[in-house]
């Protein structure tokens, strides 16, 4: 609190609201600007090191601000859109400063609606054993012989109100609230229950390996594996036939925690894939630490193809080879990308110029009927 208040004027309130959330009343202030410029010192003072029982230790704070030209009339309403801010600055990475609009209003109270009808979504899911969740199935290509070797399980939420809702709008959602947890065991258990039924229908697909996302907060739950375990033993299908992908992200953010976890994966014969290849900012050490199988190649560098990234393509694929870990590229939607990831050795794609993403019967379909795909 003292070096905060050494970054303000005597005729303006600093307060404590609760843990570590601080607040700071300006008075007088007529620009933004001004604001900006408190807000930036007390970002620099805060990136100091303290000491603390003779240990350095670093800290940062993320910082909203709300103008007081805004029209406000109660004085909560001023704290609730700082606060607002605050959060947005969180979450473009911290150590930030963000300055309330309307926009982000209305952000707000999407994102409110999003998590209480996602609330009773998982409530009606585990209680009621119904839910407008579903699972929609993309299939993955051999690029040398065009056979289905795969589908990758997606989450589609239909609202019976708002129509289809993006996951990228409702999966950070779930992230942050933490209902990430009983979505994805449920992702789990469908698409495991549906692999399962298609072997029993059809013999082409008793090789058909199921590739389904895991989040960071699904990882560091201590009993995963054992989860995973119970839904094969439930299923009784091969640990081989899954396939679990962890974008690069989350293995950067979660590494030091979860080796064990990866490991026990490895001893139950789970495969894992690290999806978003490229992309992040990990150590190319991870992929000697972990027990990956696959990576896959971002569709961004597959968009590139032709224009510049194919060495880039290229490099990866060669990576990858050297140790022993197969490549998959996502987002194939031409002729001449899948030409020229074949000429780069990729053994797999996925993307529209084989099959957007279908629900299980159309799955299924494909799995009997491979001529529906592009050759």
């Amino acid at each position: 609190m003292r070096l905060v208040k050494r970054c303000i004027r005597t005729k303006d309130t600093f307060a404590r609201l609760g843990g570590d959330e601080f607040a700071v009343l300006l008075e007088t202030i007529e620009e933004i600007s001004q604001a900006q410029l408190i807000a930036d010192r007390i970002r620099a003072v805060l990136s100091f090191p303290l000491k603390l029982n003779e240990h350095e230790v670093f800290t940062s704070v993320s910082i909203g601000i709300a103008h007081s030209s805004n029209g406000y009339t109660q004085p909560e309403e001023l704290l609730r859109d700082a606060d607002t801010a605050m959060y947005r600055a969180k979450s473009q990475g911290r150590a930030n400063y963000e300055i309330f609009d309307k926009e982000m209003h209305t952000h707000a109270l999407s994102r409110l609606h999003t998590e209480m009808d996602l609330r009773h979504v998982v409530e009606d899911l585990f209680l009621n054993n119904t839910s407008p969740l579903q699972l929609h199935y993309q299939p993955i290509i051999s690029l040398a012989t065009g056979v289905i070797v795969g589908f990758e399980a997606l989450i589609r939420w239909v609202h019976p109100e708002r129509g289809f809702i993006s996951p990228s709008e409702f999966i950070p959602v779930a992230e942050e609230t933490g209902l990430i947890i009983p979505i994805g065991r449920w992702v789990l258990h469908e698409a495991c229950n549906q692999l399962r039924r298609w072997q029993e229908r059809t013999g082409q697909a008793q090789d058909l390996i199921m590739s389904i996302n895991v989040s960071g907060r699904q990882l560091l739950q201590p009993d995963f594996t054992s989860h995973i375990s119970q839904i094969l033993e439930a299923t009784q299908i091969s640990s081989s036939s899954i396939k679990l992908e962890i974008t690069e992200s989350v293995l950067m953010e979660t590494a030091t925690c979860v080796t064990d976890q990866l490991a026990q994966l490895q001893e139950l014969g789970v495969r894992l894939s690290l999806d978003d290849f490229g992309t992040g900012y990990s150590s190319l050490s991870y992929l000697y630490r972990f027990p990956i199988n696959n990576l896959k190649v971002d569709r961004s560098f597959v968009d590139g193809l032709g224009s510049g990234q194919d060495q880039i393509v290229q490099t990866i694929i060669a990576l990858a080879h050297g140790l022993g870990i197969d490549v998959t590229a996502e987002g194939v939607e031409t002729s001449e990308q899948l030409a020229c990831l074949k000429a780069l050795g990729c053994e797999f794609g996925q993307g529209y110029l084989f099959s957007c993403p279908v629900d299980p019967e159309a799955a299924e379909r494909l799995v009997s009927h491979p001529a529906y795909l592009v050759k």
